[in-house]
């Protein structure tokens, strides 16, 4: 099995900014992507960011710019960095990852989200 642990959210005031990162752990074979979604009340989760195992990345149009996704893959680590928070950045942020273990195929595993807060 595969557990993802997030950390790094909070309470950021407007135009602040927030690391996030979440750490894999378990008894995996290899990790191909890894993706930061979010989730604000009342709306559906959406794709925030992606990395995949070689470094190429993608991002939500709304945050271009002002969000950078990377990895370490020694660590098997994603971060988020977040710059110039907007209020509407407000929601639960989830990491997941798509990897295969010896006695699984490749499978997409979550994480537990963790809380960011915009607002002044």
């Amino acid at each position: 099995q595969v557990q993802l642990v997030e950390s790094g959210g909070g309470l950021v005031q407007p135009g602040g900014s927030l690391r996030l990162s979440c750490a894999a752990s378990g008894s995996f074979a290899s990790i191909a992507t890894m993706d930061w979604y979010r989730q604000a009340p009342g709306k559906q989760r959406e794709l925030v960011a992606g990395i995949t195992s070689g470094g190429s990345t993608n991002y939500v149009d709304s945050v271009k710019g002002r969000f950078t996704i990377s990895r370490d893959n020694a660590k098997n680590t994603v971060y988020l960095q977040m710059n110039s928070l907007k209020p509407e950045d407000t929601a639960v942020y989830y990491c997941d990852a798509v990897a295969k273990t010896a006695a699984t195929p490749w499978s997409r595993y979550w994480g537990q989200g963790t809380q960011v807060t915009v607002s002044s």
